[in-house]
């Protein structure tokens, strides 16, 4: 019989064998433009931080402060005596934010989706989630015991089949769904979503990491995008409103935004929110700080978007596929994990950080460069991702005509 090192062995060299296997790589900077990789000056085009606040002087100032007043740790569980006065500040200021009732703080957003789901559903309950939904909001779906249904992409016209042909009278029906996808960048249907809610009787449930900061006119991503459109969005027809701070806010952590009732039913039931230390009060000091600023500085979402464009135009302009996209990610697509891998490669060569995303991420056949931009990104540095995007492209002609 094999030892548990040699199926891992060999587990391990069929995941290399196939181009999938995954290296971490260690940063001697701060989250910016320019970083330093293992000794290496490479400009960044992965990074989450959209509006560049991870090193902001007025969120570091914030920390700093906190961290001399309620110093480095929180030293236990909300429930025990780990929730502070930065903790509490920052939860009421979110759920003004997003026009709630109230706020509740995780110290991760994985923690948060599988939390809320696991905590609301149960083996008498359904829920119906998008097919490229972020692996927390699945994981959490299926964990919570439910009937787990997944929908085609955006097709909310599946979707109320599905929920037309699978009746519930006895548990609650849930509608699960990412604002805006973590690998392609596109945005999920709100409006057709509300309406499919109201129509079944389901509750709704947006996981918007990646749209707080860069959607709306004050950074209330995509809820707050709708609404400005005429469409009513508020905690009824949308009652699981869910962010986090390690994108847009540039810190680490995440939150539910609901009514009384639905927040206090988290703090009761929710088991990763009972029993994990609860997140460092310095961070949440240095969340409020940035939660400021994506109210405050609009230009930031205006700039953001300016590059955006600039290099969708040069991009299709060299004849690549790009997703859907008019939100900081932008995925290139090439298709085997191995061309993939090697583009990003070729990169970093050329003095640019760029991830290649590789299933089980995403599926099979649509392996991609994640490009990503943030607020502190320039011109110059996307004619620069351009220049290089434009030599590989040459590069790869050539290699098929020879």
């Amino acid at each position: 019989m094999a030892t548990l090192q040699e199926i891992l062995a060999g587990r391990l060299e069929e995941r290399r064998s196939a181009a999938l296997y995954r290296q971490r790589r260690t940063l001697h900077s701060p989250q910016q433009p320019r970083v330093n990789v293992e000794g290496k000056s490479l400009l960044s085009f992965c990074s989450n931080d959209y509006l560049g606040l991870a090193n902001h002087p007025a969120v570091i100032g914030s920390f700093k402060q906190a961290l001399d007043e309620f110093g480095a740790g929180s030293g236990a569980s909300h429930l025990v005596s780990g929730h502070s006065l930065p903790h509490h500040a920052l939860e009421a200021e979110l759920a003004a934010f997003t026009g709630r009732s109230r706020a509740l703080v995780f110290s991760s957003g994985y923690m948060a989706n599988v939390g809320i789901l696991t905590a609301l559903l149960g083996k008498q309950d359904q829920v119906f989630e998008d097919r490229l939904n972020h692996a927390s909001l699945l994981d959490g779906g299926l964990f919570s015991g439910a009937r787990f249904k997944r929908y085609p992409h955006l097709d909310s016209r599946s979707l109320a089949a599905q929920l037309g042909k699978h009746s519930n009278e006895d548990g609650l029906r849930c509608i699960v769904t990412d604002g805006v996808f973590s690998m392609d960048g596109d945005v999920a249907p709100l409006p057709q979503l509300l309406a499919v809610a109201a129509q079944h009787n389901a509750v709704l449930m947006l996981d918007d990491a990646h749209g707080f900061g860069c959607l709306g006119s004050t950074g209330g991503g995509l809820a707050q995008a709708v609404a400005e459109t005429g469409i009513t969005v508020n905690e009824h027809n949308l009652p699981i409103l869910v962010g986090t701070f390690g994108k847009a806010f540039g810190t680490a952590g995440a939150f539910v935004a609901g009514s009384d009732e639905l927040i206090e039913s988290l703090i009761q039931f929710c088991r990763p929110y009972i029993y994990t230390t609860a997140l460092p009060p310095a961070v949440a000091a240095a969340t409020r700080t940035s939660l400021a600023l994506i109210q405050q500085e609009h230009w930031r979402r205006e700039h953001l978007q300016h590059l955006i464009q600039r290099f969708r135009t040069g991009c299709l302009q060299l004849g690549y596929s790009l997703t859907d996209s008019h939100t900081p990610i932008q995925g290139l697509l090439l298709g085997e994990a191995g061309v993939a891998l090697a583009a990003s490669r070729a990169l970093e060569a050329a003095g640019l950080l760029v991830t290649a995303i590789r299933p089980p991420t995403v599926p099979a056949g649509t392996a991609r460069l994640r490009i990503t931009f943030s607020a502190t990104h320039t011109e110059t540095d996307v004619d620069l991702l351009l220049d290089a995007l434009a030599t590989l492209s040459t590069v790869a002609a050539a290699g098929e005509q020879a």
